[in-house]
């Protein structure tokens, strides 16, 4: 009796997996969902059932992505990373640099590898890529940056990473303007599993993780979770980190529904290294931060050792996906995000008036440490719907977000006594002088609408739109006690079109066009509005053509693409006081390139796989207001057609994996990122110089009898030991008289070589 209930279940199993699979259209998702997802958990279903029951979660799961994922019939240039894969590129620490070979990338980091980390993609930098959790924008609404340190260990919570270079598929929030990354956390495992994960590196760098689940239960319930804290003295002076992550899911999978919860928690509590420094500086000390430094009474310089960043962020996510037919999917999400920090900074011999305050001894010059802190909340609510039938697929969609954050900054110390209105003022920790607040509210509605017409097994069409709705105001009390009252509305139309013709099961070409428009972020609005100006939201059509071939052995992809800007926001060399990168409007511009990736086969043991981006990233007759040397005007000056600011012309990586012994791999990785420049004028006193990095990566795993791993790898990064910097912050003056320039520029200072070890132990 229990023999044939067994035979019942399991045949029950395999027809609700067989509806699944038609009603996701599966056949749409084998591009998006490539390799072993479950390669860290080892397959041991407990009876016939188990298999069964998994393919079908595996299917539910994958629903929640469809909305923001693109698959081998999407015609989008895409990567999507495994879970194995993002396992093995862990050891990396930080997300940006796991992606630091992927085509089109370049990562910069301020102190090493950890703390603020930096991607590009094609040129555009971090504010102008969309970032999605499980198709919930991981984009800060005012910033729109996503900072990957205040959530460390975004990678070790992943099933899937996929990159959509140029135009990416439609989702809420800010969109992409020269990639969307979209990030799915774990699903359900088929059964029970751990990992314990150590890490130790070059500067005491630590990691500590332990990832477990429960795989799928008799009951239908699953749950996930992963821990890791990273610690490290830092590349620089000053620049240590104290970083700590939690992700915590749970599940219910049903016959026709999932109902899953997922909670993330990131902190990180960094020294501050946005700066960089004079190269002077870095030529006699390569550790030099000037953050914090002071000469005392003695005429010493000093070291303040509290100059910090220090942010908790938290997310609470609920999930709902029903199958109303075998045509009919149904999916919402509800997102809450929370965060609240500061930064710590010594302010050397300033001015009292920034202020409003005054100094009993009546000097107007003091020592000062004060606090700028940031206290916000994001309410994102997601529906979408999608119908599939005959080769033909709907998706429909609407994203809201309600973003409200206070910005507020606190006088905690000051050397000598200050007074306010005259009266004698104590400040201290206990009883900060606030001496500004500001707040912002934003509202952004997102619909959008896309649809894939197969016509053959060959040939379909592709299109979608999205109309955003954008609502931001800007009121209070700026850092300079400056007042301001900004508010404004913005209306954007987004569409695209693409086809994709298959032939056969080993060649695909594509093409896609695109428009999309964005709004300026809180920095740049801020700096303008206080200087009387504006900034206006940006514009770029995008065209790709893609062509791809992949065999037993061999692999090879080109993209041809174009991405022509009107008013693009372009990083203008300056940084605000909080390091953000501030921009201005380029009239007309464009960015034209070619990305080549290939790889081969050669034996069983070895293979190669490289990537290369070849471009032209052009300002048309670029000119802007530049301040006099006596800072009392602007001056108007013309540099003709000039190079877009931070985008290299040449980017390309190459990886050689030689696998001598069962279990055992090595890898030889070059890394080169060509010439660039530090602002959008092209001169040659702001050019920054090409760099080649070698890095050694090599990994052995142990196999025990009772199935469990310990795998052992070591990476020896930049083992050349190559010298090399990065921009910081640059700007310059100009003598009405002559046109001669003075600069003013920082850099940051990479480190040369580094050691970094890890231990997995999977059980």
């Amino acid at each position: 009796m229990k023999k044939n209930n067994s035979k019942t279940a399991a045949r029950r199993g395999m027809r609700c997996a067989a509806v699944w699979s038609k009603a996701l259209c599966t056949t749409m998702l084998l591009g998006a969902t490539t390799g072993n997802i479950f390669a860290q958990t080892p397959e041991r279903p407990s009876n016939p059932d188990d298999s069964a029951r998994h393919v079908k979660v595996v299917n539910l799961e994958k629903i929640v992505m469809l909305s923001s994922r693109a698959d081998d019939k999407t015609p989008l240039t895409t990567t999507t990373l495994s879970r194995q894969k993002l396992d093995e590129a862990k050891i990396a620490v930080s997300v940006p640099y796991m992606l630091e070979l992927e085509p089109s990338v370049v990562v910069s980091g301020e102190n090493g590898a950890t703390g603020e980390t930096k991607i590009s993609v094609r040129g555009v930098n971090s504010s102008r890529i969309n970032v999605n959790i499980n198709g919930i924008t991981l984009n800060d609404p005012e910033s729109q940056e996503v900072f990957w340190y205040n959530i460390p260990n975004l990678g070790g919570m992943a099933q899937s990473l996929q990159i959509q270079r140029g135009v990416g598929a439609s989702t809420g929030g800010s969109p992409s303007f020269g990639a969307a990354m979209n990030l799915q956390t774990f699903n359900a495992s088929s059964s029970p599993y751990a990992n314990l994960d150590l890490s130790y590196g070059s500067w005491n760098t630590i990691q500590q993780g332990i990832t477990a689940g429960t795989g799928l239960m008799k009951n239908n319930l699953s749950f996930d979770m992963a821990f890791n804290n990273t610690s490290s003295d830092g590349f620089i002076r000053g620049s240590g980190a104290d970083q700590q992550s939690l992700f915590l899911s749970g599940g219910y999978y049903g016959e026709r529904s999932i109902l899953k919860a997922v909670f993330i928690m990131g902190h990180q509590k960094t020294g501050i290294t946005w700066n960089g420094a004079y190269d002077f500086r870095l030529d006699a000390d390569r550790l030099y931060n000037p953050a914090g430094e002071y000469i005392d009474d003695a005429g010493n310089t000093r070291y303040y050792d509290n100059e910090t960043d220090y942010y908790n962020q938290r997310h609470y996510q609920l999930y709902y996906s029903y199958l109303a037919s075998k045509y009919l999917t149904f999916n919402a999400a509800f997102d809450f995000t929370h965060g609240d920090g500061y930064y710590e900074n010594y302010r050397y011999n300033k001015k009292v008036k920034q202020y409003g305050l005054t100094l009993l001894n009546g000097n107007s010059k003091d020592d000062f440490i004060h606090r700028k802190e940031v206290y916000n909340s994001t309410y994102t609510g997601n529906f979408w719907a999608r119908y599939c039938n005959s080769g033909t697929t709907f998706d429909f969609g609407e994203t809201f977000v309600l973003y409200s954050g206070d910005h507020f900054g606190n006088l905690i110390w000051s050397k000598d006594s200050v007074a306010l209105d005259g009266d004698y003022l104590a400040v201290n920790r206990v009883s900060p002088y606030e001496w500004y607040r500001n707040q912002g509210v934003k509202t952004d509605n997102t619909f959008y609408a896309k649809m894939r017409k197969e016509f053959s097994q060959q040939w379909n069409l592709y299109a979608e739109a999205q109309l955003r709705s954008v609502d931001y105001s800007l009121y209070g009390t700026e850092a300079d006690r400056e007042d301001i009252d900004f508010h404004e509305q913005y209306l954007f139309f987004n569409p695209k079109v693409g086809v994709n013709f298959t032939p056969d099961s080993k060649n695909r070409l594509y093409f896609v066009a695109g428009v999309v428009s964005r709004e300026p972020t809180r920095s740049d609005i801020k700096e303008t509005y206080l200087e009387g100006d504006t900034i206006k939201a940006e514009t770029m059509a995008d065209f790709e053509l893609g062509y791809r071939i992949e065999d037993e052995s061999f692999t090879f992809g080109a993209n041809l693409y174009a991405m022509l800007y009107q008013d693009q926001m372009t990083p203008s060399g300056n940084y605000s006081p909080s390091g953000y990168a501030l921009m201005e409007n380029v009239d007309k511009s464009y960015r034209l390139g070619i990305e080549l990736v290939g790889g081969y086969r050669f034996t069983r043991w070895f293979s190669m796989d490289a990537n290369l981006t070849l471009s032209t990233n052009r300002i048309i007759d670029y000119s802007c207001m530049i301040t006099t040397d006596d800072w009392s005007a602007k001056q108007l000056v013309d540099f003709g057609n000039t190079n877009l600011s931070l985008s290299p012309s040449v980017i390309g990586a190459a990886i050689a994996t030689f696998r001598p012994f069962k279990n055992t791999k090595l890898q030889v990785i070059g890394k080169y990122v060509g010439e660039q420049y530090a602002d959008n004028s092209s001169r040659e006193e702001m050019k920054v110089d090409p760099y080649f990095l070698l890095n050694v990566r090599c990994s052995h795993t142990f196999d025990f009898n009772n199935g469990n791993q310990l795998e052992c790898q070591l990476a020896i990064n930049n083992v050349l030991d190559h010298d090399y910097r990065l921009s910081a912050y640059a700007s310059s003056t100009i003598d009405p008289a002559t046109g001669a320039f003075t600069y003013d520029r920082t850099w940051f200072q990479q480190p040369g070589i580094n050691l970094m070890g890890r231990i997995v132990y999977r059980f």
